[in-house]
């Protein structure tokens, strides 16, 4: 009968630390995606990069193929900050501010270009991105956090 309701406090306990989590999550998730998107678009502007450097479009030969490795490398360093911001891990938030940041840039840079199918949507996922980001949910768990640094100095 104890472990009845000690099982039930615990799961209460839970559901309590779930519950005060959850718009945390819900920003950091949303940034994630929103990163994820991102590096969607540059896989695939990476590809038809690398169909361009097959086909010989590339104004060099070698610099076509430079641009290319150096999308893909792209892809695999923004996956990885994706799924950093996805379980809020602290080290990720920088990147992909800066993502964000790049990203608005090359948006509206298209936008001047009149590549609007590009550069509207970069715009739009770099505004979110920056907004999921600087929310102060997910500002506060991206963040050393200043309870840590006062118990330590503390003891």
């Amino acid at each position: 009968m104890g472990s009845r309701s000690e099982a039930r406090a615990r799961a209460q306990a839970n559901g309590a630390a779930d519950s005060g989590q959850q718009p945390r999550l819900r920003a950091l998730l949303v940034a994630g995606i929103v990163e994820a998107i991102e590096t969607a678009g540059i896989f695939v502007a990476s590809v038809f990069a690398a169909i361009s450097a097959a086909q010989g479009k590339s104004y060099q030969s070698s610099s076509g193929i430079a641009i290319t490795a150096i999308g893909f490398g792209t892809v695999i360093a923004l996956a990885f900050v994706s799924w950093g911001l996805a379980r809020g891990k602290r080290w990720s938030r920088t990147p992909a501010l800066l993502t964000q940041l790049f990203g608005g840039i090359l948006g509206i840079l298209m936008l001047q270009a009149q590549r609007y199918w590009w550069g509207v949507p970069a715009v739009i996922l770099s505004v979110a991105g920056f907004a999921a980001l600087l929310m102060p949910s997910s500002f506060r768990a991206l963040s050393y956090g200043r309870t840590h640094d006062r118990a330590a100095s503390a003891k």
